[in-house]
């Protein structure tokens, strides 16, 4: 071999070295960033927004600032930089104009892309938020752009901005130079003045739906080379909660973690979820009373990892989709929900009624804090399964009340109707008769001294209605003179008060006069003992006293004007 060939191979050799020690130098990006979208076409689930912007570049119909409000992750900064290049691009020849499909190879583009274009401002509210550096922006804007063709200042959370460095916005905002367009990015636009808000126009981004967040994750583990089944795809887009951003990173997170191939065994693990199929099995037990049961599969996730509140999340969840199940069949045809969940729900669905769904979710709605904020969160969550798995025994009131007319023996239709609240302490009784129609109604005559009481509330005389009922002493009604007593908490100006009052109403003058030391019945003392009295006679019913004996705790607490000709219990709750 000749000493030339000795040297080219060494030369060779070399650059392979240096190739391999770039390749192996070469620092890892992230998921989040390495598929940031370039363009409007990579923008996923904000349809409305890139075809708004796409016909205003399209039309030359450019606003002078654009304010994008979303979730976390949903684009909102990424969509400003797309416009910013969609503005600014000139091409590869150099001689382009705004286009909805910036090159990404022109000078401005790649400045854009990599964050170091002098036009093209980026700034966080959130660690600039005084009226200085508002200032610098204003003195700024005067000044037209050094080589783009709009100078563009693109402000993220501008929310944080402080109340005078949003003042000192106003007007330039408002009218700015033709060569200035502003873009803000906040998520919390409730926190952003009205007066800004009116000088832009405002996009609202959509959390991205779980189905098109799924696909697109599939498209990016296969570019990435890496095996992940659907399974693991959807929960992890069900876990992003409508964030590109957040499910990218538990994507890279997962795929750290399973080194090359991605298992649901893994994921769970990773956020912390219960296994769907246990959770299934956990929310049938509880309907169906198994207390010990119950308490082993919680045993056996919270072993595994689960988190408390994210198996009682998840249980509710699961309580949710039954009930829009029941209600609305065609949730099964969902196509992002698991087949196995589908079959599952179907089978539950049929099986347990409405009034065991809806009182295991307000049970488990009510115990969400207490498991949050107890010092022992399974044991919070351990007694919260045991309350509801008691109640699961219980019957529901409709079924209540059928057990009681089987075995009441009742041949006739009783003349008043009941309805319940049955829990295992009591039973609230609650007995109607039947009210005439306002249609039907006569109007009110004060021929009595309840017709006053009734007339000053109709009047809206509420404070001086409460007095009538519990202060006064009627003695005597006869016409327009009436005598009463007073008791001794009384206001003392009542009499004028009451006059006056009754005057006002009726167009005529009343005599009221005030008998000294006499005590009788108030209008409360009087309907107080009505009531007793309705009670009394309300008890003689079969059907209440059939009640009353079976539930030894129960007492009737309230009464309706309301005469049913036949009990009707069906449909009640």
């Amino acid at each position: 071999m000749s000493a030339l060939h000795i040297f080219l191979f060494s030369v060779w050799q070399i650059m392979v070295d240096i190739e391999e020690k770039n390749k192996s130098d070469k620092k890892y990006e992230v998921l989040a960033r390495k598929y940031r979208p370039l363009s409007f076409e990579g923008v996923v689930g904000q349809d409305a927004l890139v075809r708004t912007l796409s016909n205003a570049i399209t039309n030359n119909r450019l606003h002078h600032a654009y304010i994008l409000t979303g979730v976390r992750g949903t684009g909102k900064t990424t969509t400003a930089r797309i416009v910013a290049k969609a503005l600014n691009c000139i091409g590869e020849d150099g001689n382009g104009r705004e286009t909805i499909n910036p090159c990404g190879v022109c000078d401005n583009c790649k400045a854009i892309m990599e964050d170091r274009h002098v036009d093209v401002l980026e700034l966080d509210a959130a660690s600039r938020t005084g009226v200085n550096d508002i200032r610098e922006i204003l003195e700024g804007v005067m000044y037209k752009p050094v080589s783009a063709r709009y100078k563009i200042y693109i402000i993220d959370e501008v929310h944080m901005l402080s109340k005078s460095a949003f003042n000192a916005l106003l007007k330039t905002l408002e009218e700015p130079p033709a060569h200035v367009k502003f873009i803000f990015a906040t998520t919390e636009i409730r926190k952003v003045p009205v007066t800004v808000l009116s000088r832009c126009q405002r996009f609202d981004l959509q959390r991205i739906d779980q189905e098109l967040l799924a696909k697109h994750f599939k498209n990016i583990v296969a570019q990435e080379g890496v095996k992940v089944d659907d399974e693991s795809i959807s929960v992890i887009a069900r876990a992003a909660d409508g964030s590109a951003r957040d499910g990218l990173s538990l994507l890279d997170q997962a795929i750290a973690l399973s080194d090359g191939e991605v298992t649901i065994d893994n994921v769970r693990e990773m956020i912390g979820l219960a296994d769907k199929n246990m959770i299934f099995e956990l929310f049938e037990k509880l309907a169906s009373g198994k207390i010990d049961e119950s308490l082993e599969v919680i045993k056996t996730l919270y072993n595994k990892g689960s988190d408390p509140i994210i198996i009682l999340k998840d249980l509710m969840d699961v309580v949710h989709f039954l009930t829009k199940a029941k209600v609305t069949p065609q949730v099964l045809e969902d196509v992002s929900i698991l087949e196995s969940e589908k079959i599952r729900g179907k089978e539950l669905s049929d099986k347990i009624s409405m009034a065991v769904l809806t009182r295991i979710w307000q049970m488990l709605l009510k115990g969400i804090n207490e498991v949050q904020f107890a010092p022992s969160a399974i044991d919070a969550f351990e007694m919260l399964i045991i309350r509801i798995s008691y109640a699961g025994t219980l019957p529901t009131p409709n079924e209540l009340v059928d057990g009681v007319k089987k075995n009441s023996k009742i041949t006739q239709t009783p003349a008043v109707a009941v309805s319940r609240v049955a829990t295992p302490q009591r039973t609230e009784v609650v007995v109607s008769e039947e009210t005439q129609t306002e249609s039907q109604k006569p109007q009110i005559e004060i021929n009595s001294f309840e017709d006053i009481y009734e007339s000053l509330q109709k009047n809206r005389k509420m404070i001086l209605a409460n007095k009538i009922r519990n202060d006064v002493f009627l003695k005597s009604f006869n016409g327009r003179k009436i005598e009463v007593g007073l008791s001794k908490t009384a206001d003392r100006n009542i009499v004028a008060e009451l006059s006056k009052t009754l005057k006002d109403i009726t167009g005529v003058g009343w005599y009221i006069e005030v008998v000294k030391d006499f005590v009788g019945k108030t209008i409360n003392d009087a309907k107080e003992e009505e009531f007793e009295d309705n009670k009394k006679e309300v008890a003689k019913d079969a059907t209440v006293k059939e009640l009353l004996n079976v539930f030894s705790d129960a007492k009737i607490e309230k009464l309706e004007k309301k005469v049913i000709e036949e009990m009707n219990i069906e449909g009640e709750e």
